[in-house]
């Protein structure tokens, strides 16, 4: 049996490797239901809206001012929330300031894309210092690194723009194509 899309390996991987539920919550337990409500928006918003914003921002031939603003916007839009929900916790699901899950997990690999997504960590403070805490964490830093360390990470990005070289160039152009996009279209960055 194949199992695909991140959602249900992360449900699968829980249940059937996890019964003393250290990254995830038992069934009957509100936990559960919070751990499953975030990982499908991930799964519905954050990822779909990132990827867009990756593509527009990166990757389309023809630079589309509209889109690129709408969906790098509308990432922002969502770290806001993830931002509001964690500024009082540790961890996104859990009992009192959380704990570790699958529902962190199942966020950590597009948050380490957000500035590549041109999401700007520093404008989210709450979520930075989450990130912070997850990827300090040993066994994280070694997922990160499988099969090797991205070089579309947030750390990978950051060197390219203070390298005085092609790399700085490269990420000023994206970062000036953003801006003239957002201006364009009269972005304001809301979200609770």
């Amino acid at each position: 049996m194949a199992i695909f899309e991140g959602n249900a390996i992360l449900g699968y991987l829980a249940r059937r490797y996890d019964p003393d539920h250290r990254l995830s919550f038992p069934v009957d337990s509100d936990e559960y239901d919070q751990s499953e409500a975030w990982i499908g928006w991930q799964h519905g918003g954050v990822g779909p809206m990132q990827g867009q914003a990756d593509h527009f921002l990166r990757f389309a031939k023809e630079k589309d001012p509209y889109g690129t603003q709408r969906y790098v916007g509308e990432a922002q839009r969502l770290y806001g929330i993830l931002n509001t929900r964690l500024a009082e916790r540790d961890f996104v699901v859990g009992p009192g300031r959380g704990k570790y899950s699958i529902a962190d997990i199942s966020l950590l690999g597009w948050v380490n894309l957000a500035l590549y997504s041109g999401v700007d960590l520093d404008r989210f403070p709450n979520i930075k210092a989450w990130f912070d805490r997850c990827t300090s964490r040993p066994a994280t830093a070694r997922g990160f690194a499988i099969p090797k360390v991205s070089t579309l990470s947030n750390s990978a990005v950051a060197a390219k723009s203070t390298d005085g070289g092609e790399g700085q160039e490269k990420e000023e152009a994206v970062l000036r194509f953003l801006k003239e996009s957002q201006e364009k279209y009269g972005y304001k960055y809301t979200s609770p």
